[in-house]
């Protein structure tokens, strides 16, 4: 999955807020209150990002209901583990450069994270 472009997670972010699958013309509104654009973009976003399978639509009467496939979460995760593996890059230098960049709680959460992972493998193989 492609990172996204600043129009494309503008997008994202509104559909992630809403309880509800989104129109085309309620994100344009919603985005309306930020930046001035025209509907036809926004339309046109929406149509890229459901050709990307980030939104999947569904046809309400003549419009379409725009909703995420993935949590915003899940997404970030997803960048994060494709880059680890389409990139020629060494896997473990690039961990080491993304550990040594976050806070000390955010490590705690990781450490967390690490063994609930550890936990959840060992408890399989028994």
């Amino acid at each position: 999955m492609a990172t996204l472009g600043e129009l494309e997670r503008a997008v994202m972010e509104q559909l992630w807020a809403a309880d509800s699958p989104l129109s085309v013309r309620e994100v344009h509104q919603a985005l309306g209150s930020e930046r001035e654009l025209a509907y036809t973009t926004v339309m046109t976003v929406l149509d890229r990002l459901a050709k990307k399978d980030v939104v999947s639509r569904e046809r309400v009467g003549r419009a379409w209901m725009y909703r995420p496939t993935s949590t915003r979460e899940a997404m970030v995760a997803e960048v994060m583990h494709s880059a680890l593996v389409e990139q020629e890059v060494d896997r473990s230098a690039a961990l080491m450069a993304f550990v040594n960049r976050v806070s000390p709680d955010e490590m705690a959460l990781l450490r967390d994270a690490l063994g609930q992972v550890e936990e959840r493998h060992s408890s399989r193989q028994d």
